[in-house]
């Protein structure tokens, strides 16, 4: 069963609101083992919407339409829907009274435009409305089968998501299942990476993707996410979640046997989330020193739940004089190794941390110290063993500031799996 996702709505073109409702129902399409292969978004323009609609039909089982069914002359998603079955409208006095009536649940009169949404295309079926005043609409299109059912459908759902979710819940889950006469899940897991470039990804992994291509299940896809590094996403289609799950382990548990350490997270997990579960589990605490991030590193890293029982505080040392009263940094260059180094112990130091981390760069405009812009030196103060990394780094001041903070803490997050990997080593 292949359904496709229409958002009605100028208001969508020109970004005065973000489509967040093709989003959710996507998700919740894939959750129901329902193939979703499109998502179109059009505004209020009659001929526009047929053509859409027209469109979707040719490649699709099903389409599901989000907004245009509300009171006024641009909501006209009842009007494209029965130009595309060939029939005409009706007005349905029965819906005219339960929406008077919900008017005067809340104390209101009924403007007469709202009689519009009574409107229903001939032989289509009505979904309740039970959060707001417009019903929605199960429109067949074809005769029915030996099914019962017609080859294909037209959905219509308000564009209010709270009312919208209720009604794809309640009525069109169920009715695309009862259509497709199976049930499955769809689940996606995504593995994390940093430290290597999309193409680099794909040729490590060339040989799964290619016994994927023959098998077809599960899929994988990248997905560049700037200073997120970038994202492989696993997705499997099973009889039920466990069976979807037990492929997604299994392809995962592959997949990090050929990536090794530049997975750092699933699904969710940020960098910071992945060094504050290493120092965790070591029993180890970290201080920070800043100046080039200006304070993005400690911002990220309470943002990770629990960080306080791994993350002490972090030092801004933005004004030179900073690093040499509170750091101890020695007067002379600042953007050098020999600050790092004494920022990140001064850090482990002030902070009563086990762990000093600290960076320091140019972020531009200008060179610094005689360093060109993108330089930045990471310092690291692990229980006492102090050493350095230089990098550099592209872009604009504020892509410098953002590569500085996630290659930093990627830096750390290294070191950790080293001294994991060989505690005598340190």
């Amino acid at each position: 069963m292949r359904c496709e996702v229409i958002a009605v709505g100028t208001e969508l073109l020109l970004g005065q609101i973000v489509d967040t409702n093709s989003s959710w129902i996507g998700e919740r399409l894939a959750l129901g083992g329902i193939d979703s292969l499109h998502q179109t978004k059009v505004g209020d323009n009659h001929d526009r919407i047929v053509a859409c609609i027209q469109a979707a039909l040719e490649r699709s089982d099903a389409v599901l339409m989000c907004g245009g069914l509300g009171p006024t002359q641009d909501d006209i998603t009842r009007d494209a829907i029965a130009e595309v079955m060939g029939v005409e409208l009706r007005r349905d006095p029965d819906l005219v009274s339960m929406i008077r009536a919900m008017f005067e649940s809340r104390g209101r009169e009924m403007p007469a435009n709202n009689e519009l949404q009574a409107d229903v295309p001939e032989g289509a079926w009505i979904i309740e409305q039970r959060r707001g005043t417009a019903p929605g609409l199960i429109c067949p299109i074809g005769p029915a089968g030996a099914s019962g059912h017609s080859a294909q459908v037209i959905y219509a759902v308000p564009g209010v998501p709270y009312e919208m979710k209720e009604m794809v819940e309640r009525a069109i889950i169920p009715d695309l299942h009862a259509r497709s006469g199976e049930t499955a899940v769809i689940l996606s897991r995504t593995l994390r990476t940093w430290g290597e470039s999309e193409s680099g990804l794909a040729e490590r992994i060339g040989p799964r993707l290619e016994a994927l291509d023959v098998t077809g299940n599960p899929t994988l896809a990248f997905n560049a996410s700037g200073i997120e590094g970038i994202k492989v996403r696993i997705t499997a289609k099973a009889s039920d979640v466990a069976a979807a799950h037990a492929l997604l382990d299994e392809e995962e548990a592959l997949l990090r046997g050929m990536l090794g350490r530049l997975v750092f997270g699933v699904d969710a997990q940020t960098m910071e989330h992945a060094v504050g579960t290493l120092l965790s589990d070591a029993g180890l605490t970290l201080g920070l020193a800043e100046s080039v991030t200006g304070g993005i590193v400690a911002s990220r890293c309470t943002d990770v739940p629990g960080a306080s029982a791994w993350f002490r505080g972090g030092v801004v040392a933005y004004d030179t004089a900073v690093k040499l009263d509170l750091l101890d940094v020695a007067d002379g260059p600042v953007v050098s190794e020999e600050a790092a180094a004494a920022m990140a112990t001064g850090a482990r130091t002030v902070l009563g941390a086990d762990v000093g981390l600290a960076v320091t760069g140019v972020a531009g405009p200008e060179r610094q110290d005689g360093e060109p812009v993108g330089t930045v030196i990471f310092g690291l103060d692990l229980a006492g063993e102090v050493s350095t990394r230089r990098v550099q780094l592209p872009g604009d001041r504020d892509r410098i500031r953002q590569f500085a903070a996630i290659s930093l803490v990627d830096h750390l997050r290294h070191r950790l799996l080293d001294r994991l990997a060989d505690p005598a080593g340190g």
